[in-house]
């Protein structure tokens, strides 16, 4: 399936709702309850073939085939390894994940974090699996990945050394949800060795399909205490922690019972007053349901005797349940970092919360045709996608007091953990936004320029461009129009990515394309002999002989004679097959000939062909008198670039010349096609056929795919 069949396919599939929360891609194609049907039906255990109990799962270097590492290593199914394997024993807890010979503890520490919140926990590990009713040796778990939720299915073979799980496993060495689900995170990066290393909102976003902001508590912007209300009251979850200085301090208790190290979840921000002054409190949970804070604002320490008794009742502060308030003044000094993971509408289930509204985009970066990198790349900037958004109402109550339109934009990079096997580290990436100019604000479709982008200033841009998964910056801007612009640092750098655009208030988003309209305006010339340069008919005669023609072979002789005249072209000659397409082109009697008018038409357009060619390449087609649109382009540039993006002069004019034999063939096609629908008669038929079968010999396949 071409790449134009594909988009279209996954944009009908997300019009319709796949891949939502609530109806997960099957991931590999793979129908967990149809495979553990005929599993039980053959009474057979499920052995995956798409991530095999081999090495090619458990990696590629450090855990690859010859590794010391992989050294006696089986691969065993739970019930071989206790009498009474659980999938999960009295609830899912932390005391669940215990950190193996793998270093994803960022990885741990999200899974340690689903345990806080049963309703998401439940959609990630569906509790309804057990390896006692209807067990076949197959469990399922449903991810985020990318922009939609995938439904992933695994067998139970878990890597073991001397029976002994190898990576993650459960304090208690019988409940295995963890490890299962370890192996399905796995599975969708390609490998366990793929794991290695990440932080932890990474694994946020893919539980939850959210959007993460972090936030280092030592440099917290002034109205941080407000943006965590404002959070909380749309339903996002915030975890906080301690930092630690070695491994030696992972969980240790201070003076005042905070544990270093550890997962804490932010669950409130109040307002009390305390003698008349207002005073800022956050309430935090420790998972364990236990061990308190017993500093200032602790469980019945003496500050809550001089709250009004009004605001005292509101807030639950005695409960010996691990949740616990503490000032906010006390909080930016006591933890190091807050992480902020924004859900989607179709995750919170709640009406007590209120939502974001949520804006998805996928896009592509390619090479000579929309990576074109940051603004320090002038010539090839403009050609990044666009995506345009449209800000209408100010925000309720704005945390920091000023009006204006909050929103997040987040941009991330797919397959990154995939790529690594081959050795290709992530692009450097971030965006930049611009406001659409009043002259064209409202307009569909319009595609800023370099008037625009290159002499403007833009009004955000992410806080910097680095190479991680995600970039993710908080923004507030005046209402109005908005184009936000993704891209690599350099250019033609390629990816895949998407972009997701959350707003407190309703706003409209979409992706703006480069002109769809698919023309030229390129006008033949005609020649007489008496306009001909007499040094170019001495050099035709020569080579032309008595009949005044010549062929492809000859033509090649002329043109390599007129190019190495010119000191600005790079080009080694002309090659064969574009010599047969000029001949082609000014061939109208079909004898494969060309006369001396035809081949001083031809000089002239490589004359025309060699100014435009010196141009940029991004305008390169333009300006030679074609318009076309973005997968036309990338087709060109495919077929055409080299591994440096450049094109030679030689391939250069092949590719002007096939465009205008493109044209013309369908211009005659559309003709027959509008007189055989006023005719409607076998002759016309007869040659519509006739027509699309020559199509081969002018295109490819992903010529045709890409104009359709």
């Amino acid at each position: 399936m071409s790449y134009i069949t594909k988009a279209l396919s996954r944009k009908q599939d997300r019009e319709d709702g796949l891949g939502n929360n609530d109806n997960a891609v099957l991931f590999n194609a793979q129908d967990f309850q149809k495979l553990r049907r005929e599993c039980l039906d053959r009474r057979t255990l499920f052995c995956d073939p798409t991530f095999p109990a081999t090495w090619t799962s458990l990696g590629y270097n450090q855990l690859g085939r010859y590794s010391s590492k992989t050294m006696g290593l089986e691969w065993k199914r739970p019930t071989e390894l206790c009498s009474n394997p659980q999938f999960i024993l009295d609830g899912a807890t932390r005391t669940d994940i215990r950190q193996g010979e793998l270093g994803d503890c960022w990885l741990l520490a999200a899974i340690a974090s689903l345990t806080m919140d049963k309703e998401i926990l439940a959609r990630v590990v569906p509790p309804e699996q057990s390896f006692t009713e209807s067990y076949a040796g197959i469990f399922h778990f449903q991810l985020w990945q990318y922009g939609e939720w995938v439904d992933v299915v695994i067998d139970d073979r878990l890597p073991t050394r001397n029976g002994e799980l190898l990576f993650v496993h459960s304090a208690e060495g019988n409940e295995f949800w963890s490890a299962l689900l370890e192996k399905a995170y796995a599975m969708v990066n390609s490998s366990y060795e793929a794991l290695s290393g990440g932080t932890t909102t990474e694994g946020f976003e893919d539980f939850t399909g959210g959007i993460a902001e972090s936030y280092e508590l030592s440099d917290a912007p002034p109205t941080l205490f407000n943006i965590i209300r404002k959070a909380l009251s749309l339903g996002s979850l915030l975890g906080c922690s301690i930092d630690i200085t070695s491994s030696a301090e992972t969980e240790a208790v201070t003076r005042q019972k905070l544990v270093k190290g550890h997962a804490y979840s932010v669950t409130g921000a109040e307002v009390v007053h305390m003698y008349g002054s207002p005073v800022q409190l956050v309430r935090i949970r420790n998972p364990w349901g236990q061990v308190e804070w017993t500093g200032a604002w602790s469980d019945n320490s003496k500050e809550w005797d001089r709250v009004l008794p009004e605001e005292k009742s509101k807030l639950d502060y005695s409960a010996e349940d691990g949740e616990f308030w503490m000032a906010y003044s006390e909080f930016l000094q006591q933890y190091s970092k807050l992480e902020i993971c924004n859900l989607t509408p179709d995750t919170l289930s709640s009406d007590s919360v209120g939502r974001w509204s949520f804006h998805q985009f996928e896009g592509t970066w390619r090479v000579g045709c929309t990576a074109g990198g940051c603004r320090n790349n002038p010539a090839t900037f403009c050609s990044n996608p666009q995506f345009v958004i449209k800000l209408e109402d100010v925000d309720d109550d704005p945390h920091d007091g000023v009006d204006g339109c909050s929103f997040l934009v987040g941009l991330m990079q797919k397959d990154g953990r995939k790529e690594r096997q081959f050795g290709r580290d992530l692009n450097t990436i971030g965006f930049a936004i611009y406001k659409v100019p009043d002259e064209i604000k409202g307009l569909t479709n319009v595609h800023l320029g370099p008037n625009v982008l290159l002499r403007e200033k833009s009004v955000a841009m992410s806080n910097t461009f680095i190479n991680t998964r995600e970039v993710c910056s908080r923004f507030k801007l005046p209402p109005g129009e908005y184009v936000i612009i993704p891209s690599t640092f350099e250019p033609h750098c390629k990816g895949s990515f998407i972009l997701r655009v959350f707003t407190e208030k309703q706003a409209t988003a979409r992706y703006i394309p480069r002109p769809s309209k698919i023309s030229i305006n390129w006008q033949s010339e005609n020649i007489s002999k008496l306009d001909v340069d007499p040094h170019f008919q001495h050099l035709f005669k020569q080579l032309a002989g008595n009949d005044s023609e010549i062929s492809a072979i000859e033509l090649q002789k002329i043109l390599d004679k007129v190019v190495s005249q010119r000191t600005d072209l790079k080009t080694d000659g002309f090659s064969m097959e574009t010599c047969r397409h000029i001949i082609s082109l000014l061939d109208v009697s079909f004898t494969c000939r060309k006369k001396l008018e035809h081949a001083a038409t031809c000089r002239n357009m490589l004359e025309h062909f060699g100014t435009c060619w010196n141009i940029p390449q991004s305008l390169i087609t333009l300006l030679s008198g074609f318009q076309l649109n973005t997968p036309v382009l990338q087709v060109i540039v495919s077929r055409y670039a080299d591994q440096q993006s450049a094109i030679d002069f030689d391939c250069f004019v092949g590719c002007l010349i096939r465009l205008e034999m493109l044209f013309r063939e369908w211009n005659s096609i559309k003709l027959t096609w509008d007189k055989a629908v006023e005719c409607f008669i076998p002759e016309n038929l007869c040659f519509l056929l006739k027509c699309f079968q020559m199509f081969p010999t002018i295109l490819t396949s992903g010529d045709i795919c890409a104009l359709q």
